[in-house]
């Protein structure tokens, strides 16, 4: 196998997006995933979400741009869950203010009752924090311009793949062989995430 800097990135991970409708975690109303595999972005999944109540806020609609018009018609997560939940089961998932992120996945799986997955998961904020002290914050729009990276900030898709750069261009950094010695290097904060 190809080594880089005498280093063999084995870093399997999956990056998720969630986007909200209002202030409810479970009204979802895009979501993406973006998985890892060997230290390389091999698979994507973005979908719009109808979700369970089609309220959209304006501040909601302001920052991401999705309207009540845009999901009528989609799936809503329910029955988007075959397709989007084996991206997640069993993997390390990382997200961008993850605790945002696990929050409305676990309030749209309650509002569905879907089966939860068993994952373990940590923030890219905080691991930001450990490998670039000195960046003025954290937003992920000041990391992807610090980084030159041109992205739709609030598309979830967009939002995925900046957040699985940003793990990748840590391990840069790192230069861990896998993703359980780059948690021990960075000496990231990971939980595990269970059905109640």
């Amino acid at each position: 196998m190809a080594q880089s800097a005498g280093v063999c990135l084995i870093m399997n991970f999956v990056a998720i997006d969630f986007e909200t409708a209002n202030s409810s975690r479970s009204s979802v109303c895009s979501v993406a995933v973006v998985r890892v595999e060997k230290g390389k972005i091999t698979d994507s999944f973005y979908s719009l979400v109808c979700p369970p109540h089609v309220k959209f806020d304006y501040w909601n609609t302001k920052i991401h741009g999705i309207t009540a018009e845009d999901v009528v018609g989609q799936p809503n997560f329910a029955q988007l869950w075959t397709a989007l939940s084996p991206y997640l089961h069993n993997q390390t998932i990382i997200a961008h203010n993850a605790a945002f992120d696990i929050s409305v996945l676990r309030s749209v799986l309650s509002e569905y009752q879907l089966p939860a997955p068993v994952f373990r998961h940590f923030c890219t904020v905080s691991m930001s924090k450990k490998i670039w002290p000195n960046v003025e914050n954290y937003k992920l729009s000041t990391l992807a311009r610090f980084f030159d990276i041109r992205f739709e900030h609030h598309h979830a898709l967009h939002d995925a793949r900046v957040c699985a750069t940003l793990a990748l261009l840590a391990n840069q950094e790192i230069q861990a062989e896998n993703m359980d010695q780059f948690i021990a290097k960075v000496n990231m904060k990971v939980q595990e995430f269970r059905s109640a």
